[in-house]
């Protein structure tokens, strides 16, 4: 047996490797769901005065600290000043100080998007007119890539991995093999994906400051960087995975302890054995199967959760369902390929006098279809959410990565087909099994005859005596032969049904696939949905054209009356460059004669109605008698915007004023 499995065994761990190394070394930078569509400055722009902020808008909320957005200037200095803040919506900038002479500054940018993911980037903008810059390109940030985020990608495939061996395993033994609960090479599987999955975890915990700020390897210790990890929403997803697994080792240590006991049997005459029939205990043992199979389903419905609320599924389009969805998808994986695992350990090494039977491997096939059928369900919604269009599919990183683990999946759908085959081939003949069994213990029988005979040999040339330590070795020895002879009659019994050998075979080659299948999935976890990269790309080039079309500033007059005394005047607003992305805006309070008014209050605020966006209110500042003003006002895209205006005169009155205008 074991010079038979040993090769077959090594090369799934040498192709797990491989798999592994490949994706993550090939991987480099991770891409996040969250992207840039717009800046102010913009990329590249040439400005005649020094802005006095720097923003930036992403496709969805971020979180920040105090180095997310960092100002360069030509000498690689920090010009920046203060902690970035959220201005509006999806949009977040900095100060930077004044007085900033011409150039070419830099601005890099490192964030954490909602579903947990870390991106960066920089661009540059200049200052009266381009020039040298010692900034290299490295002023962008390596998000996710290096050491770090290698470690941090291998504790996330381990996390998983140890999720679907842990949950898979416990499923096929409750609802396909129960009697495989007191077979030790199961418990060692099951208990190996719940030590797997608790060590990622910890592990995830415990790198995951240094993946989302520095990525420097000496930072994973930083108990500072610890402290504010718990404080997100990732930090406590991982805390209340590690809760769900204390209470997944207390299912464990009831599924192979009090489930696993054995129930008492009788010998027959004809030298079989016989379970006595117990109405007691067969009941107790329903209940208990019950109970586990609901506790079971809970934790393990918890545990799929804590990756469904804070990855991809928590953020973007429709949540709600993305998340139960996700939960649905996670269990049905786990069942599948954790099953099938515990399906592969059990037909190489169940023992002779145990073996995982036709029965067993038909109730993990309807388990099996069943779960295929989830997949292919929660798998349609999944796709059809992240990438939006069939054009995704080619023009996307994660379309790409899709479309291979959907033609993994097939593949290995087509070699669970001639699974299913050779299971219906099992033979369920008794005297087929009684002569492999006679077959056997012949041979196991002769095997074992030869020791006694060296015995016998090595006495008569000692004179038929030997010193206790030469009896002690001998006696190892001995039972280290005799251990070699029960493991080649429980391979030969094993091998004696060719279909059950042709069983094993194809399930070996299922499992390989599995292995594929899981690392490209968790690869997916890491890659920018579809649908959100091409937002961002249309986006841009909606921004860009926008820029390059736009006629300069837009001045719009607005007469008002409050209905009080001294009540009438007009309104100016005057927006620059009026297109999509940042804009400046002056606001001017006139009388009718056209001296300047001293309001007490100006409020602004944009609408697109057809879009549904709005109001998007502004509170300009007052910049000196009847002059308000308001910088980096965000208009995220171009249309017909309804522009209002509220002015305040007096203590009690007040009227607002609105006029449609094109923005981009």
């Amino acid at each position: 047996m074991k010079t038979t499995i040993t090769p077959r065994v090594r090369t799934l761990v040498l192709l797990f490797l491989a798999v592994v190394g490949m994706l993550f070394a090939g991987a480099g930078t991770a891409s996040a769901h969250a992207a840039l569509t717009g800046s102010d400055p913009s990329s590249g722009v040439v400005v005649n005065k020094a802005p006095t902020q720097v923003s930036l808008t992403f496709s969805e909320k971020v979180a920040t600290n105090n180095n997310s957005l960092r100002v360069l200037d030509p000498k690689g200095k920090r010009v920046d000043v203060g902690k970035p803040s959220n201005i509006s919506g999806t949009t977040y900038a900095v100060q930077i100080r004044s007085g900033l002479p011409d150039g070419t500054y830099t601005v890099a940018w490192q964030v954490v998007s909602a579903d947990s993911h870390p991106v960066g980037g920089a661009f540059t903008f200049s200052i009266g007119s381009p020039s040298k810059t010692t900034v290299s390109a490295s002023a962008e940030q390596d998000v996710g890539g290096g050491l770090v985020g290698g470690l941090y990608g291998f504790g996330r495939y381990m996390s998983y991995a140890g999720f679907v061996v842990m949950v898979g395993g416990a499923t096929f033994v409750l609802a396909c093999w129960q009697r495989g609960a007191g077979v030790r090479a199961l418990q060692r599987l099951v208990v190996s994906g719940w030590v797997s999955l608790t060590a990622a975890t910890l592990w995830l915990l415990l790198i995951r400051g240094s993946y989302t700020t520095s990525g420097k390897f000496g930072d994973i210790f930083d108990l500072n960087l610890l402290g504010q990890v718990l404080q997100t929403k990732t930090g406590a997803s991982l805390v209340s995975r590690l809760l769900l697994l204390a209470a997944a080792a207390l299912f464990i240590a009831v599924l192979f302890g009090a489930y696993a006991r054995p129930s008492p049997t009788t010998t027959l005459p004809d030298g079989a054995s016989r379970r006595l029939p117990n109405s007691s205990e067969d009941e107790e043992k329903r209940d208990l199967t019950f109970g586990l199979a609901i506790g079971g389903g809970v934790v393990a419905a918890g545990l799929a959760a804590s990756w469904a609320l804070s990855e991809h599924a928590s953020t973007g389009l429709q949540p709600g369902i993305a998340m139960p969805v996700d939960v649905v998808h996670l269990l049905a994986v786990a069942a599948w390929l954790g099953g099938l695992t515990a399906l592969l350990v059990s037909l190489y090494r169940a023992p002779a006098d145990n073996p995982v039977g036709r029965a067993a491997v038909q109730r993990f096939s309807r388990l099996a279809f069943g779960s295929v059928v989830a997949l292919v369900a929660t798998g349609i919604y999944q796709s059809w959410r992240q990438l939006g269009s069939w054009s995704a599919f080619t023009d996307t990183g994660y379309g790409q990565l899709l479309l291979v683990k959907i033609g993994l999946v097939a593949l290995l759908v087509g070699i669970a087909s001639i699974s299913r085959r050779w299971t219906g081939r099992l033979a369920d003949s008794h005297t087929d099994t009684a002569k492999a069994e006679t077959v056997v213990e012949e041979t196991a029988a002769a095997e074992a005859h030869e020791p006694e005979k060296e015995h016998v040999t090595a006495s008569a040339k000692t004179g038929g005596s030997s010193p206790a330590s030469g009896d002690s070795k001998r006696a190892a020895q001995l039972a280290r032969q005799q251990a070699a002879v029960d493991n080649t009659r429980q391979k030969r019994l094993r091998d004696a049904d060719p279909n059950l050998f042709g069983l094993r075979r194809s399930v070996l080659a299922e499992a390989a696939v599995a292995v594929v299948v899981l690392a490209v999935t968790t690869a997916l976890t890491t890659t920018e949905p579809g649908r959100t990269e091409e937002d961002a790309k249309a986006t841009k080039a909606s921004s860009s054209s926008s820029s390059s079309s736009s006629s300069g500033a837009l001045t719009l007059d607005m007469s008002f009356d409050t209905g009080g005394t001294d009540g009438k005047g007009v309104i100016r607003v005057d927006i620059d460059p009026a297109r999509v992305g940042g804009n400046e805006m002056h606001v001017y309070v006139q009388r009718p004669n056209g001296r300047a008014f001293d309001v007490p209050e100006v409020k602004v605020a944009f609408t697109l109605a057809a879009k549904k966006i709005g109001p998007l209110p502004v509170t300009p500042d007052r910049i000196t008698t009847g002059h308000w003003a308001a910088n980096g006002i965000q208009i995220p895209m171009a249309g017909d915007w309804k522009i209002s205006v509220t002015v305040r005169t007096s203590d009690i009155d007040q009227t607002t004023v609105d006029k449609n205008a094109q923005i981009g």
